[in-house]
């Protein structure tokens, strides 16, 4: 494997510094890439192809699982990693990022022994149909900073057990998991160029790495704007694009819902990882019946969900990623006051009780708003922080149409003990995702992806299988 990493002379360098105060001090250096070192992965990985495309799945598979093991040996030191990273909770990353990140070889090891192909007769013609799958070649990966390396091994996973070699790279703010996997991939055997991980910011070396005439497959995840540049920059080579955006999610909450669970579920939906999750809830519809009593028992929830210092466990939320996130969070916070909105708990209603080497660290409390148009920013644009809106509705259609008037469609949430209602009303939402009664209960087999501006493509179990390969029909005359 090849890692275009610090010892490159002519890369810059950048300085990550760490989000939960104690003087913003820098804990990493990063560097930054171009063209030059992106060119250099592709070439690596153009070497690599051949052999690695040509070892049977089982071959990949048996090395897919021990890089799974390895991270699964190491899991505390990358949970302490991402932590300290991302700002989220160690205890988040100790039980969500890091065992996903495992699983995610796992999963597409197993899967990839379990695909079939077509195959069709023509008695008549005497002819007999097939496909077959080949990799497709050097697969382009960028993953966003919300979910490090849980995201990067949703994309690594699947393109090399399909046989392609790729070139990866993470945010330039979450790199440091990324870094500490190069040297497990080293240690399971992974051939070198078959993974290669450029660092460094969007411009320069995502830029060079959608834009590369040798790159054939771009998967991507992040903000709706930059895959709009990718869109661009791929448009000349008619590269394979796969892009998971932002979304908007709505929770429409009917009055037969068990709101004990609703309450428990959409707190959790909405402030998980400080919100920092592309299926977060951040609109909450609510059936006006029940309206006073949900929001009064759910901001009482809110104010239970506590915001502090990563390290400690009894924290629900640690930092946001950087300062320009947080004060783009609290603007929208800030616009919804301006607008008539209500804020019932969080931003600006409570302190943090935060140590004081913390106190100028990007921490922000859970917050829900009401009160607020439809038609506002705060209802309409990706927030992506711990803030959430609560408006009422008075029919199902009005809440399918609320639920439906935002440019994203990426996930949903329905609750409701009518079954027949919960069918209607998941297949009338614009949402890649639905869940109902539920949230983020996730079979990797299952398509994964948005409608509308939430994205192109999807990816999971099969899906993931298609993108990352070419399909080749064949036809035997005998």
């Amino acid at each position: 494997m090849a890692v275009f990493s610090r010892h490159d002379s002519s890369a810059h360098t950048l300085v990550l510094h760490n989000t939960v105060g104690h003087f913003h001090r820098c804990h990493a250096y990063l560097p930054v890439h171009d063209f030059l070192q992106v060119d250099a992965a592709v070439a690596a990985a153009k070497e690599a192809f051949p052999d690695w495309s040509a070892r049977s799945p089982q071959q990949r598979a048996q090395i897919l699982n021990k890089l799974a093991d390895l991270i699964e040996a190491h899991l505390e030191e990358f949970a302490q990693a991402e932590s300290r990273d991302q700002g989220k909770t160690v205890t988040f990353a100790r039980t969500v990022d890091i065992p996903r990140s495992a699983y995610n070889f796992r999963f597409f090891a197993s899967s990839v022994l379990h695909h079939t192909t077509d195959c069709s007769q023509m008695d008549h013609m005497g002819c007999l149909n097939y496909t077959i799958r080949s990799p497709v070649g050097v697969a382009g990966l960028i993953s966003p900073w919300n979910l490090p390396l849980y995201l990067l091994t949703w994309k690594i996973a699947p393109a090399i057990a399909t046989g392609n070699t790729v070139v990866a790279k993470p945010s330039e703010m979450t790199s440091v998991t990324a870094w500490m996997m190069c040297k497990l991939m080293q240690q399971a055997g992974v051939p070198p160029g078959v993974v290669n991980i450029v660092f460094g910011t969007g411009p320069r070396a995502g830029d060079a790495l959608v834009g590369h005439p040798d790159i054939p497959l771009v998967s991507f995840t992040g903000s709706t704007a930059t895959a709009q540049r990718i869109t661009e920059r791929s448009a000349p080579y008619c590269k394979k694009l796969s892009l998971e955006l932002g979304g908007k999610n709505p929770a429409i909450i009917f009055a037969d819902a068990d709101l004990d669970q609703c309450i428990e579920t959409t707190v959790r939906s909405s402030f998980s990882n400080q919100g920092e999750i592309c299926l977060c809830t951040s609109r909450i519809y609510v059936e006006r019946s029940i309206y006073s009593e949900f929001l009064e028992r759910f901001v009482a929830a809110t104010r239970k969900w506590k915001t502090g210092v990563p390290s400690d466990p009894s924290n629900n939320n640690g930092a946001l990623i950087s300062k320009e996130h947080l004060e783009k969070v609290r603007s929208f916070v800030a616009l919804a006051k301006s607008e008539g909105g209500l804020v019932h708990c969080g931003e600006g209603v409570e302190q943090l009780d935060l140590p004081e080497q913390n106190s100028s660290g990007y921490f922000m409390p859970a917050t829900v708003i009401s009160g607020i148009s439809d038609s506002s920013r705060v209802m309409q644009e990706e927030i992506f922080g711990p803030v959430t809106c609560v408006s009422p509705f008075d029919t199902e259609d009005e809440a399918v149409a609320k639920g439906n008037g935002v440019r994203y469609g990426l996930a949903a949430t329905v609750w409701s003990r009518d079954v027949g209602k919960i069918h209607r009303v998941a297949k009338r939402l614009q949402a890649g995702l639905v869940w109902t009664n539920c949230w983020l209960v996730r079979d990797l087999n299952l398509p994964f992806g948005g409608m509308k501006n939430s994205g192109v493509g999807r990816e999971g179990g099969k899906d993931s299988y298609h993108f990352f390969t070419e399909v080749k029909s064949i036809t035997i005359k005998h």
